[in-house]
C-alpha cells in the first residue's frame, strides 16, 4: 500500500468525501431501486454533520480514495417510527472506497485505524451495520473478526435487514 495515508479528515476534504461515499455506494442502487433515493439521501445526511464521529480518510497521491466515520459510544440516532437507538460502543459507518481503489487493501486499513482508536478510547467492543447485497464489505469485516449480531439488526423497510455486526476488542490483536 505504498503511498497511501490514513489521517484525520480535514474541512476542506469534505466534497471530496462526499464524491468517494456516493461512488462506492453507487453500485447498490440497482438492487435497492425502491430504497436508492432514501438511502442516497440519508448518506448525504451523515456527512453533511458527521459530529460526534471521527471521520478517517485513505489518501494517496493528495487524492481522497477511502473514507469511514467512526462514531463514540453514547451517540443517539433516531429512526423513522423507530425509537431512537442509543451506541453503547463505538461504531463504524459508511466505509468507502473508490471503486478505481478496490482490492487494494484500503477498505482493511480504514477499518484497522478504527480499531486502533477505539482501542485507544477503551472501548471493549466496536460495532457495525452492513447488508447481504454487500458481499466485498460483509467478508472483509468476517475476515477481520466481525461476528453477526443480530440483535443490532434494524429494518429500515419490511423487505430490507441491516445486519448488526460486533467485535470485542478484548479477544483480537488485530
Amino acid at each position: 500500500m505504498n503511498g497511501l495515508t490514513i489521517r484525520g479528515a480535514r474541512e476542506d476534504d469534505r466534497d471530496a468525501i462526499r464524491a468517494v461515499t456516493l461512488s462506492a455506494f453507487q453500485e447498490y442502487a440497482a438492487v435497492m431501486p425502491a430504497h436508492w433515493e432514501g438511502y442516497r439521501k440519508g448518506i448525504l445526511n451523515a456527512l453533511a454533520d458527521v459530529k460526534p464521529a471521527e471521520q478517517i480518510v485513505a489518501e494517496r497521491d493528495g487524492a481522497i480514495v477511502g473514507t469511514v466515520l467512526l462514531y463514540p459510544p453514547g451517540t443517539v440516532f433516531s429512526r423513522p417510527e423507530q425509537p431512537p437507538v442509543t451506541l453503547a460502543c463505538p461504531e463504524i459507518r459508511l466505509l468507502a472506497v473508490a471503486p478505481m481503489a478496490r482490492g487494494q487493501g484500503i477498505g482493511a486499513a480504514l477499518l484497522r485505524e478504527c480499531l486502533q482508536r477505539a482501542r485507544r478510547s477503551g472501548a471493549s467492543a466496536v460495532t457495525l451495520h452492513t447488508s447481504d447485497f454487500m458481499q466485498i464489505g460483509k467478508g472483509m469485516y468476517e475476515r477481520m473478526g466481525f461476528v453477526r449480531a443480530p440483535e443490532l439488526d434494524f429494518h429500515p423497510a419490511k423487505d430490507l435487514t441491516v445486519m448488526g455486526y460486533r467485535l470485542d476488542l478484548d479477544d483480537t490483536a488485530r
